[in-house]
């Protein structure tokens, strides 16, 4: 079901014009925009890094093994989804990964940046997309899953996404996450990638179960290249690597290879039921809470 931003009325209809007080967003290139106001820039990443990122993300390690491990997440506890919505799914990396795994699965893209999504259509050419601010979500009881994959980082209003997630999925739909943590791994490369902040252990957690979910799993993960990132977060702040949000996406071929091995193997730990308390980043999976429970 669609849900108008400008009246809140809930409507099933083939397009976005409300029923009820004839709101309709515009289009660019056939995409609705649903928050002209921050497409083109200003919302927590800078719209001109989309073009090397689509080329770094295939080749780094880092997307590589998360994809896996997001994918494994999702056919572990939500196989029998039928329709899924990605946050902030940029140039669409993790959403082609999803389509790959899930072909009869109906696959919608969000993105603040109206710049990313041709990259996503590019990769996803079956995919619905769509420009929207995450803290107003034009959906109500329509999805089974929701992503939202190093997203909530840039956002100060983080719950408000939250519940606005909750509203948009489907009774029993659940919500699958990944965010940076530890604020101790602060550095200036977050500050370069617009991060609003890194999650401290139980801080995503706390969060989830307020806005209104039932934890269902979580572990941290690069818990084994723990060491390796928190080295590169203390190198001098003059270097490439501090001055440039990209420069750590392109690693010589060897360390590539060889970090991507490393979290191949951590994805098998996890799979085989260890649980790790630290690490560069956080996966969490939780179930809507159903009223009456």
């Amino acid at each position: 079901m669609k849900y108008c931003l400008q009246c809140s009325t809930v409507f099933d209809c083939p397009d976005w014009h409300c029923p009820a007080c004839g709101f309709k967003p515009v289009q660019e290139s056939g995409i609705p925009i649903f928050a002209p106001e921050l497409a083109h820039g200003g919302a927590g990443f800078l719209p001109e890094a989309f073009a090397e990122l689509a080329v770094l993300e295939a080749g780094n390690f880092w997307f590589r093994a998360r994809n896996r491990l997001i994918v494994w997440a999702l056919r572990r506890y939500f196989p029998s989804m039928a329709r899924y919505l990605e946050i902030g799914c940029g140039t669409g990396y993790v959403l082609a990964g999803v389509a790959d795994v899930f072909p009869g699965v109906s696959v919608t893209g969000s993105e603040v940046f109206s710049v990313g999504l041709p990259y996503a259509a590019n990769r996803v050419k079956r995919a619905e997309l769509l420009q929207m601010d995450a803290r107003r979500i034009p959906y109500a009881g329509e999805f089974d899953v929701i992503g939202a994959f190093d997203v909530l980082e840039h956002i100060e209003e983080d719950e408000a996404v939250l519940t606005e997630m909750r509203r948009a999925l489907r009774p029993g739909g659940g919500i699958a996450i990944t965010v940076p943590q530890h604020p101790w791994l602060w550095s200036r490369q977050d500050e370069y990638a617009c991060h609003v902040r890194r999650y401290r252990m139980g801080e995503l957690r706390e969060k989830v179960v307020r806005a209104g979910f039932d934890l269902i799993f979580e572990t941290s993960f690069v818990s084994v290249l723990l060491p390796a990132m928190l080295a590169s977060r203390l190198l001098p702040s003059g270097t490439q690597i501090n001055r440039d949000h990209l420069a750590e996406l392109r690693l010589q071929l060897l360390i590539n290879h060889s970090f991507e091995g490393v979290m191949n193997l951590e994805r098998q730990l996890i799979r085989l039921g260890v649980r790790f308390p630290f690490g560069g980043s956080r996966l969490l999976i939780a179930r809507r809470t159903e009223v009456g429970r």
